[in-house]
């Protein structure tokens, strides 16, 4: 497929984007909208593109749009499959075939993440990016919308990316865990063996990271578990939380639960976050 039709393109670029709710992309409402949905702006920041190119794809006369802008732009607009798939054709690109890393969150789903509001919580993909988050999330770990979309994969910020987006894991029990960690990601690649995204990720990670490449040449798997993890915040300081991972088997997503035994200083922590942080989710 190459014709790209530009007139139904933009006419379904523009829709998408007046039905998606500011609140449901994570985006706060500051001011009152006199139109609909996303700006221009907000699409481009969600989707990692220039606003300009926005506009050239609503004004039918954009480039031909990449496999990676087209799975970007289904995201920031939450397209659903059939959505998603109407806009690859008319982009002149083949829709994603069945076996590949499933990335888009289901509604309900999302409506749980807003309903944990005493609780961070965030989405991770069979490959670890983030989907979907909270407000909590957000104020433990910072706001991953500022974050480029190829930038929110929990590994590649382990192993390319140093440097948490807010609090870290402590440096120790980080590097206790970078073998399950990988383990993870040689797990995801035995399920999708033909998804594109996963291999270049494994590429850039084999190439990029030398501690990476030797835990991968220990051939083990591995699959996400509940723990106790110490966290270092630039504003609390050192506190514990404990992970629990709920799993979404049909997207085969997890929801990662981030809670504190009371009268701990964990517990203090996500007090003083709910009591700072905005309604609303992310992702």
């Amino acid at each position: 497929m190459d014709h790209v039709d530009r007139n139904e393109l933009a006419t379904v670029l523009r829709t998408a984007r007046a039905r998606v709710n500011p609140a449901d992309a994570g985006l706060p409402l500051r001011h009152r909208r006199q139109v609909p949905g996303l700006r221009r702006e907000e699409v481009a920041r969600l989707a990692g593109v220039s606003v300009e190119y926005i506009v050239r794809l609503e004004q039918a006369r954009g480039p031909k749009p990449s496999e990676q802008v087209l799975a970007a732009l289904s995201r920031a607009l939450r397209l659903n499959d059939d959505d998603r798939d109407l806009l690859y054709r008319l982009a002149g690109a083949e829709p994603p075939m069945a076996g590949l890393v499933p990335m888009v969150v289901r509604a309900s789903v999302r409506r749980l993440l807003e309903r944990m509001g005493d609780t961070p919580a965030v989405v991770l993909s069979a490959k670890s990016d983030v989907l979907a988050w909270n407000r909590l999330a957000v104020a433990l770990l910072g706001d991953f919308n500022s974050v480029p979309l190829a930038d929110r994969n929990i590994i590649r910020r382990r192993f390319l990316l140093p440097g948490p987006v807010n609090a870290a894991v402590k440096p120790d029990e980080d590097a206790a865990s970078a073998g399950h960690c990988v383990g993870c990601l040689r797990a995801a690649q035995a399920r999708y063996p033909n998804d594109p995204e996963l291999a270049g990720l494994i590429a850039d990670l084999r190439e990029g990271s030398s501690a990476f490449e030797e835990l991968w040449l220990d051939g083990r798997s591995a699959s996400r578990r509940p723990r106790t993890a110490t966290f270092v915040h630039p504003r609390f300081g050192e506190f514990e939380l404990d992970c629990d991972v709920l799993l979404v088997p049909e997207a085969d997503q997890s929801v990662m639960v981030y809670s504190a035994e009371p009268r701990t200083r964990g517990a203090e922590v996500l007090a003083e976050l709910r009591a700072a942080s905005p309604v609303g989710a992310g992702g």
